[in-house]
């Protein structure tokens, strides 16, 4: 293709999601089964050319800011607090799901050799972040279960590359060592780790300096894909340095970036991910015309591949609830012998993990680096095209269903120390003391009184609204809803004053940004 058939591809792709995002909202459908679907029917469209995925430009464009994003904003509290299940997620129920899927497989293929039912096993096993994403956002569940959740998805990509490469040597070479896995596989992760320890450092370091806004946010959204074509370079695991890189700078960025640098940073950010990942939705459907035309049409794919493949889908689903129950039957019995104090998930929260793992573009991209060689290539296509598509449309849209059905919502048995009152009760307390030590002179005179009734005012209030917030919610809401009718009709007037030709450009954007900023916090505050 010219290169100016192709940007004006991207930018039909892009008007594509806009309207996509747009129909999901209107069917209150997750958008990205509503990408997925719509992506595979513009595939099939005469006249548009079949849209071949680079599966190692699509890690390297798409993995690492979708990972960044994840770890950014992953608690590290919790994510220490359940690190244990994050692994046995992310490792264990991996390669148990490999196992079991390789044994699926052989049993319906007994002519494809272990080796290449291991490879099948390894591209399906590993739940993906992108998906988890899409998901999460849209469902409210306990922090514990959504912790697990996100910790894993952020994870397991590592565990499943890394035994996607052995299975696939194994089938091509015949030759398969368990430790030499297990080495490589610790290598990859220890390497990867202190890579991602290096780059954030080195963010630290280098945001300290600049001293510019836009320079300060240019050099943090660089930063993942630094962090994992570093790592990549060394050989290491780029997933690992990449969230690890993103924990750090998640931690750091509230003490070294200044409001203004967030507020632009985040809209920026914001923006960029959404694209990514609708574009990630859009490529894996528009890609299913490759898929079918390399197989052989669709008549190959009904006639020979359909029974063997829904097992493997069903293998896949059975695994992963095998592995939570099992898990959490373990931690059960751990308990009662009194080896931990783990609670376990119970029946609930376990149904919902295990009906989570939704696939996506890690099972595709690793589909298509299959070597040409490798025996039963066109069924292991097919088979990770099925899994993305049934645990996105299946799974994805049931999933917020089921969490009502079972009533497994937000809930407060891991609240924090401190409610949202409290906190701001005692922000409001430290204000009023910075203030009284500064508003008076060295003679004792008072010299701003109304910023100290101001600031009293606002200590008082936090701190008898701690405890009654159902009292005070109805009024609260009543004040910042006439605050925002008070902005809208300030900005009102500077529109007229601007179109009357009474100001100029520069004091619009002045104020104008005053008001943004004001109507900003009123509704933070109304919310």
């Amino acid at each position: 293709m010219h290169p100016l058939e192709i940007f004006e591809l991207v930018i039909a792709m892009l008007l594509a999601i806009i309207g996509l995002h747009y129909i999901a909202h209107r069917l209150g459908l997750p958008p990205a089964v509503a990408l997925l679907t719509g992506g595979s029917a513009l595939a099939f469209l005469p006249g548009l050319p079949v849209i071949a995925l680079d599966p190692e430009l699509v890690l390297v464009l798409f993995l690492p800011p979708l990972l960044m994003d994840g770890a950014w904003f992953l608690s590290l509290a919790h994510l220490r607090q359940h690190i244990a299940g994050i692994v046995s997620l992310a490792v264990g129920a991996v390669v148990f799901t490999t196992a079991v899927v390789a044994v699926v497989a052989h049993l319906i293929l007994p002519e494809l050799p272990w080796a290449a039912c291991a490879v099948i096993g390894a591209i399906v096993s590993p739940p993906d972040a992108v998906s988890a994403r899409a998901v999460l956002q849209r469902v409210k569940l306990p922090s514990r279960v959504s912790t697990l959740l996100e910790g894993e998805s952020l994870f397991n990509d590592a565990t499943g590359l890394v035994l996607f490469r052995f299975a696939v040597a194994a089938a091509v070479s015949g030759m398969f060592s368990i430790g030499e896995a297990l080495g490589s596989f610790a290598v990859l992760a220890l390497g990867g780790a202190l890579v991602g320890v290096a780059i954030g450092a080195l963010w630290v370091l280098v945001i300290r300096r600049l001293g510019d806004d836009y320079l300060m946010i240019a050099a943090s959204t660089l930063t993942c894909w630094t962090a994992y074509i570093a790592a990549e370079t060394l050989h290491v695991s780029g997933i690992i340095a990449t969230v690890v890189t993103g924990l750090i700078c998640g931690w750091y960025q509230h003490v070294l970036f200044s409001a203004n640098v967030r507020l632009r940073g985040t809209a920026f950010w914001q923006v960029m991910i959404f694209l990514l990942e609708a574009s990630v939705f859009l490529l894996i459907g528009s890609s299913l015309r490759g898929v079918i035309q390399r197989v052989g049409g669709f008549e190959v794919v009904i006639q020979q591949m359909a029974v063997p493949v829904l097992a493997i889908v069903a293998a896949m689903m059975v695994a992963r609830f095998g592995w939570v129950f099992l898990s959490d039957a373990a931690l059960a019995l751990l308990g009662r012998l009194g080896l931990t104090r783990r609670r376990p998930l119970g029946a609930r929260a376990g149904m919902v993990l295990g009906w989570a793992g939704m696939r996506g573009v890690m099972t595709l991209a690793i589909a298509l680096t299959l070597p040409q060689n490798v025996p039963g290539r066109d069924f292991m296509l097919v088979a990770a095209f099925a899994v993305i598509l049934v645990t996105v449309l299946v799974q994805g849209t049931t999933l917020g269903m089921l969490i009502r059905w079972l009533g497994l919502g937000a809930s407060d048995e891991e609240a924090p120390r401190k409610t949202v009152a409290e906190a701001e009760a005692a922000m409001a307390a430290a204000q009023l003391r910075a203030v009284e030590r500064n508003a008076y002179d060295a003679d004792g005179t008072l010299i701003h009184p109304q910023l100290l009734d101001r600031y009293q005012a606002r200590a008082r209030i936090s701190a008898n609204y701690v405890g009654r917030e159902d009292h005070y919610h109805e009024g609260l809401h009543a004040h910042f809803d006439l605050v925002l009718v008070a902005i809208a009709a300030g900005r009102a007037e500077l529109i007229r004053l601007h179109r009357a030709r009474e100001i100029d450009d520069d004091v619009l954007h002045d104020l104008e940004r005053d008001l943004d900023l004001e109507e900003l916090s009123a509704l933070s505050a109304k919310a």
